[in-house]
């Protein structure tokens, strides 16, 4: 009975070494992991700074809202008979801003992550975007199994565990643990 006393013991001190170790890696890890996948996508979207690329539009408008085949359950924002747009409408303009917002938001929210700085809201941010991938633009399960279930479990750990000892959250004090400095 000592033995396994003494087992356990050295088992939870184990343990707990390695939580104080390992997690705070883990979340930085994790961050990059996520914050890469969005800041590639973001950066495609650019051409140079403030530059928006013009044919990522057609992306949004034919790929995303308005594909052929029509992918069932997906959002169609056009005509489901002609598979087009009625020239000059607002549903272009609404589409092409929701392409500007995307292209903005996929390299802003990611480099909160890498930094560390109001990561849960850079993570929220990314889950609502990923949800909205899922649900309106690729509602299909293999989409979800594969990518979009990894992204979204990475970033619900992240909201749940916060950002980690790497970051400026911890150093502001923002992340509700201690910070390294006296305030």
């Amino acid at each position: 009975m000592i033995f396994l006393t003494q087992l356990k013991s050295l088992y939870l001190s184990a343990s707990t070494s390695a939580d104080s170790a390992f997690e705070s890696l883990s979340l930085l890890l994790m961050r990059l992991l996520v914050a890469k996948i969005f800041i590639t996508s973001g950066l495609l979207k650019w051409s140079g700074w403030f530059d928006f690329d013009e044919q990522k539009y057609d992306l949004f408008l034919y790929e995303f809202f308005c594909p052929d085949p029509v992918r069932p359950g997906a959002l169609l924002l056009c005509d489901s008979e002609t598979l087009d747009y009625v020239e000059g409408s607002s549903m272009i303009t609404l589409i092409e801003s929701f392409a500007l917002i995307a292209g903005i938001l996929e390299v802003v929210l990611p480099v909160l992550l890498i930094l560390g700085l109001f990561t849960r809201v850079g993570a929220l941010g990314l889950l609502g975007m990923t949800l909205f991938i899922q649900l309106a633009v690729f509602p299909t399960w293999d989409h979800w199994w594969n990518p979009a279930a990894w992204w979204a479990i990475v970033l619900f750990a992240i909201v749940a565990r916060g950002p980690g000892y790497f970051s400026v959250d911890r150093l502001l004090g923002l992340d509700g643990k201690h910070s390294n400095r006296e305030v």
